[in-house]
């Protein structure tokens, strides 16, 4: 059969399996996998370098389906090229238990490179993979053997190019010079609630020049326009390219075809058969697969396999050539602490931010773990993540450790999750803890992904003083501590924020916050108090006043665990028996058997204060109803701290009046 009879076959395959899948959930989106069939059917069949039989192997190309409601395309090209994802969970599309959810989900389905479907979050994945390919080769490609040389492809479309993330992380993709990032942008002019032009006008192929992007147009139902797009993206040098790919959602369809309803909805038994009559595909079978199709795929993954093979083959000569390189690989791709990564922490005896202190942990921590790389939103001075000596990425220059994102923190964070997903390296970003808000929705599917993805955020309560409400966080940290698997830590000096970098390190199924200061904190000295590696348990006891039950339970976080310290003394000059807590992580807390977190706040002690500079909400669950809460649900305001401070009650004397009132 002749390459476009087979292309042909394939892109019809496709349109049927999805088509089929949404029917029979009754649910879903078969548009778009209906116009996008044939560009899938091209790339996959013809320049896509992936093994569905090695899954993870490092130099796959990747494929990000940004648009992640079209899943039926995904899942039916997961199928035909020969991944473990068989006929009879495409026939579960969307149902308990079944590998096809509604929307791609990373880990979860055998293929699928990122979860998507919040729309523009691919685009900005997408990003930090090619960001990552540039990065891994910068540092291991070396002679006649190019162990990182693989492609990004994604398919995007007008939703994607609506949303603000997109937007960020092309702008910056652009920059850099991503030559090894092709983006097919369906350009149906199609949405839920009807054309385009109700409020979407731009002139696409004008902003992605302005973007320094490469920018092809076509029809995105002809093949030979298909494949020449491709080639002509892969003769690109300096930039990425953006494919305007001109299609018609629901294509093939006689009465949905460039209809609206087609977008998210099932097309119907009737028009299903129409379209399959008008397709030339059997208008009685479902799910149906023809012998030739399966035949081509197969003959591509055999070709896959022996790629795989001559790449190992090849790696093996060039470790045995240049053996420092076949060891940083070993050891980027491992990344495995080194047993007295604790003995190499900085050691801290004067007052200072947890944010000077963070820094100068990264700096250790840098120069112990090559993998480890990272940079901010346009805040590294203030934030303390430039890594002194390690370079920064820069258009063609990608041996550097430090990532500039510009001020695009949404951009930012999805490109973290790009490049974690990727492979190769622990990243990560940094910005002011008020702006993680607009890190959301990124951090929200790192934790889906499970992610551990590192964020430093600073300045992290209304100590900002000055800069005002705008800028000081007040109930982000209790938002943050009810997204499952995120875990935030709020360390109280600089030796808890040493061992919070650690703990960070350490977690590996999901996203860590690191909270830090704007302002300076004592150090406590920890010949007298408990090591502050007690920080992975979340919350220990850091002092007691007397032995045995306590009369009160002080609990505090952060810059708020020195006040508490500092009332708690104050009290036991009075003969007080009471015990300060440091409980820097709820979430690790929470994760320790029940007997060491009854030992910590036991039960027959409910007479407690919760001291914390951010909302009160959640706090009731440790301090119980008879306890009192030193909080702030209400905006900052603009002053120095010190004053702030002293207005809105953090005070000693203020703490040693609430737990005088709550001991009666």
């Amino acid at each position: 059969m002749e390459m476009s009879k087979t292309i042909s076959l394939v892109a019809n395959t496709i349109r049927g399996l999805a088509m089929d899948g949404v029917q029979k959930a009754n649910s879903g989106h078969p548009g778009m996998p209906m116009g996008m069939a044939d560009v899938a059917a091209v790339l996959f069949l013809k320049h896509m370098n992936h093994c569905p039989s090695r899954p993870d192997w490092v130099n796959r190309d990747r494929f990000v389906l940004s648009g992640g409601h079209g899943s039926m395309l995904l899942y039916s090209m997961l199928h035909l090229t020969g991944y473990d994802l068989p006929l009879e969970e495409l026939k579960q599309f969307r149902q308990w238990g079944s590998k096809t959810p509604g929307h791609p989900e990373f880990g979860h389905t055998v293929g699928v490179e990122a979860t998507s479907g919040p729309l523009g979050q691919g685009c900005g994945m997408a990003t930090g993979m090619a960001i990552a390919e540039r990065m891994m080769a910068a540092r291991f490609n070396v002679g006649a053997f190019a162990p990182v040389d693989h492609w990004t492809y994604v398919f995007c479309g007008d939703g994607d190019m609506m949303e603000g993330i997109s937007h960020e992380a092309f702008s910056l993709a652009g920059h850099l010079g991503l030559n090894k990032m092709v983006v097919f942008y369906d350009s149906n002019n199609i949405t839920i609630e009807g054309s385009t032009n109700l409020s979407y006008s731009d002139d696409v192929r004008k902003r992605f020049v302005g973007y320094r992007w490469n920018v092809l147009e076509i029809d995105g139902h002809n093949y030979d326009e298909i494949e020449k797009a491709i080639q002509a993206a892969k003769a690109e040098k300096d930039r990425p390219t953006l494919v305007i790919t001109h299609t018609h959602i629901a294509q093939g369809s006689p009465n949905l075809h460039d209809s609206h309803k087609a977008h998210g909805e099932p097309l119907g038994v009737d028009e299903v058969k129409a379209t399959k009559k008008a397709l030339g595909m059997p208008e009685d079978q479902d799910f149906y697969v023809p012998e030739a199709v399966r035949e081509v795929f197969a003959a591509r993954a055999r070709e896959m396999e022996a790629r795989v093979a001559g790449w190992e083959a090849d790696f093996k000569k060039y470790a045995a050539a240049n053996p420092e390189q076949a060891k940083l690989w070993d050891v980027c791709q491992k990344q495995v602490l080194p047993a007295d990564i604790e003995s190499q922490m900085p050691v801290f005896d004067k007052p200072e931010a947890t944010r000077i202190s963070s820094g100068k942990v990264l700096q250790k921590l840098a120069k112990a773990l090559p993998w480890v790389v990272g940079g901010a939103a346009d805040l590294a001075p203030s934030t303390k993540t430039f890594l002194d000596g390690f370079g920064s990425v820069m258009p063609g220059k990608f041996e550097g450790r430090n990532l500039h994102f510009g001020i695009r923190e949404l951009g930012m964070s999805a490109i973290l999750n790009g490049m974690q997903l990727h492979g190769g390296f622990r990243v990560y970003g940094s910005t002011f803890f008020v702006f993680s808000d607009y890190c959301r929705p990124t951090i929200r599917v790192s934790a889906l992904m499970n992610l551990p993805v590192i964020y430093v955020f600073t300045h992290d309560s209304f100590y900002v003083g000055e800069d005002g409400p705008t800028h000081e966080p007040i109930e982000q940290i209790a938002s943050w501590r009810c997204m499952p698997n995120v875990c935030v830590i709020r360390p109280a000096d600089p030796t808890e924020t040493a061992a919070a970098w650690l703990a960070a390190l350490k977690n590996t199924t999901g996203p860590t916050l690191l909270l830090m200061t704007r302002q300076n904190l004592p150090v406590l000295d920890r010949t007298v108090y408990p090591a502050a590696s007690n920080l992975e348990k979340g919350a220990y006891t850091l002092w007691q006043s007397g032995q045995g039950m306590p009369e009160l339970i002080l609990l505090g976080t952060g810059s708020e665990v020195s006040l508490a310290l500092d009332a708690a003394k104050e009290l036991a000059k009075e003969g007080r028996n009471v015990r300060v807590v440091s409980m820097p992580s709820w979430d690790l807390f929470e994760k320790q058997p029940a007997a060491y977190r009854s030992q910590v706040l036991p039960h027959e002690c409910q007479k407690r204060v919760g001291i914390e500079a951010g909302s009160s909400f959640g706090w009731r669950k440790y301090v119980g109803c008879q306890g009192r809460l030193l909080t702030v649900d209400h905006f900052g305001a603009s002053a120095p701290a010190k004053t702030i401070a002293e207005k809105f009650g953090y005070t000693t004397a203020n703490v040693v009046k609430l737990a005088k009132e709550v001991l009666g």
